[in-house]
């Protein structure tokens, strides 16, 4: 039942999400912190990814070659209901799509010059960018531990944090750096940094 519960949630962001993997973040985020599960063991509901967790899973997404969006949903999967549900996450986050990409790739080369499909590809576009925005946002408000410390606290006593927000965005925007190796830097960083 978690299985199925777990295909059909992912499902649903992908078939519910505009602009790719990294777009979909967003609403991935939004349903896998508020579905809720009774762990074995134990009584009481929890969600099945917190914030911090979900940050946790976009960070190792992205140091990762691939999509973003599978590998998260894989990571939130493997939480729930180990290997089993990893694949079930996954295949909810890209099977329905990839089925439909395929049953629509026909007919979009038919239509994609229409005037009406053009117009609402232009709307759609700068949503794609608030969506990134809000989860960047929203990340930021777990990672940084904004809840606890309010913004002004965070930013100050969390300024190592800020500076490696800073760098990546400056090494991002002005260079052709792959974010990978970003990732793999910060790592090793931390590593030698926070022990």
């Amino acid at each position: 039942m978690l299985l199925w519960k777990i295909f059909i949630l992912y499902s649903r962001v992908a078939l519910f999400s505009w602009g790719g993997g990294p777009a979909s973040l967003a609403l991935m985020q939004r349903e896998t912190t508020s579905a809720m599960w009774v762990p074995p063991g134990t009584a009481e509901a929890v969600p099945w990814a917190t914030a911090l967790e979900f940050s946790d899973a976009v960070a190792v997404g992205n140091a990762l070659p691939g999509p973003i969006a599978p590998q998260v949903s894989a990571y939130v999967g493997y939480k729930l209901a180990g290997v089993p549900g990893a694949i079930a996450a996954a295949a909810g986050t890209v099977l329905p799509t990839t089925l439909l990409m395929l049953a629509m790739v026909v007919y979009f080369f038919r239509i994609k010059d229409s005037l009406l499909i053009q117009s609402m590809l232009k709307a759609v576009r700068p949503v794609v960018v608030g969506l990134l925005l809000w989860t960047a946002y929203d990340m930021a408000y777990s990672v940084f531990g904004v809840k606890q410390q309010g913004w002004g606290d965070s930013l100050v006593f969390g300024w190592d944090k800020v500076l490696f927000v800073a760098i990546t965005f400056g090494l991002l925007t002005m260079t052709r750096i792959n974010p990978a190796v970003v990732i793999f830097g910060a790592a090793c960083v931390g590593g030698f940094a926070y022990r």
